[in-house]
C-alpha cells in the first residue's frame, strides 16, 4: 500500500515554508549578510564593536597596504577563503545576536592561523632571506617551537586597544547601505 501525503496538511505545510522562508530573507536584508562577500573594510564595522579596530588599523603601517581581508581571511584559494567567512560570520552572527560579545576581541586559535599564515605570506621575503624565520606555522607557536609574529609586533596593526571602552569615540563609515537609509 502507498502512503501518501495528507492533503489537508499541503497548506499548512506551504504556509510554513513561505515564512521561514520570508523570515531569512528579511534576515539576510537586515544583517546586510551580501556587504560580507566583499573585500570592502567598511563591511567589517557593520558590528559597532569593530569600530575602534576599524580606526586603528586606519592609522596603522598596514593601511596602505592590506585589508581587513587580508589579514583575517584565508589567501591561499577563494573556496577556503569565502568557507571561512561563513564559518567565522556565523560564529559572529551567533555572537552578536546574544549580546554576547566580550569587552575584548581576541581572534579564535582558527583565526590566529589564518593571520600568521598572512603575516608570513606578505612579509615572505623578510622572513626567509632577512631575519631566517622562515615558513613557520601558527601551529608550531602552540607547541612551543618559535613564537607567533605578534609576539614582537603587538602592536601592529592594531595599535593597544585592548577592549570596546578605550575608544568611546572611534570614528568609522556608516555601511554604504546604512547611509542611503539615513538620506531617505
Amino acid at each position: 500500500m502507498e502512503k501518501t501525503f495528507p492533503q489537508r496538511l499541503l497548506l499548512p505545510l506551504i504556509l510554513l515554508l513561505g515564512c521561514f522562508t520570508g523570515l531569512f530573507l528579511y534576515l539576510v536584508y537586515a544583517s546586510r549578510a551580501h556587504s560580507y562577500l566583499s573585500h570592502d573594510p567598511s563591511a567589517c564595522v557593520n558590528c559597532h564593536i569593530m569600530t575602534p579596530y576599524y580606526q586603528s588599523w586606519q592609522k596603522s603601517s598596514h593601511y596602505l597596504h592590506a585589508q581587513c581581508n587580508d589579514c583575517h581571511v584565508p589567501q591561499d584559494n577563494i573556496v577556503r577563503g569565502y568557507a571561512f567567512k561563513a564559518k567565522d560570520g556565523m560564529y559572529h552572527a551567533a555572537v552578536f545576536t546574544a549580546r554576547a560579545e566580550p569587552q575584548v576581541i581576541r581572534p579564535r586559535n582558527s583565526s590566529y592561523t589564518v593571520i600568521m599564515e598572512n603575516c608570513i605570506r606578505c612579509h615572505k621575503e623578510l622572513n626567509t632571506d632577512f631575519v631566517k624565520t622562515g615558513m613557520v606555522k601558527y601551529s608550531q607557536v602552540k607547541e612551543g617551537k618559535t613564537v607567533a609574529c605578534w609576539h614582537c609586533h603587538r602592536d601592529t596593526p592594531h595599535g593597544t586597544i585592548s577592549n570596546i571602552a578605550m575608544s568611546p569615540n572611534a570614528i568609522a563609515p556608516l555601511p554604504k547601505l546604512w547611509n542611503k537609509k539615513l538620506s531617505r
